[in-house]
């Protein structure tokens, strides 16, 4: 099992950005997914899921009407569009292999990938 995410960088706040992640070694569209996140000195926090057909779609209270998660089963792909940038979304963003599905919950079962890093700075 593979996950490489990408698109992390330096931003603005009030700016946007989009994450992927790319999988393999595994039957993406079987799986739902998960967006996780770790700021410096943080415990890591759950952001968003989705399910494994990309119907149904869950935020944590922090994001929510600012980030959209979505995934492209062909491509075996996860996104994270993350609008309206704040200081406080900075950190290392996971995407994870989600076994089972639980809202707000980082499970032992959820493989992550490496992260990238997200900035948002003036």
């Amino acid at each position: 099992v593979t996950l490489v995410e990408s698109g992390g960088r330096l931003v603005q706040p009030g700016e946007s950005l989009t994450l992927s992640c790319r999988a393999s070694g595994f039957s993406f569209s079987l799986y739902a997914m998960t967006w996780v996140r770790q700021a410096p000195g943080k415990e890591r926090e759950w952001v968003s899921a989705i399910n494994s057909g990309g119907e149904k779609t869950y935020y944590s209270d922090a994001v929510k009407g600012r980030f959209t998660i979505s995934r492209d089963n062909v491509q075996k792909m996860l996104y994270l569009r993350m609008d309206s940038l704040r200081t406080e979304d900075a950190g290392m963003y996971y995407c994870a292999k989600t076994p089972m599905l639980r809202v707000g919950q980082i499970r032992d079962d959820m493989l992550l990938g490496l992260g990238t890093q997200v900035t948002v700075s003036s």
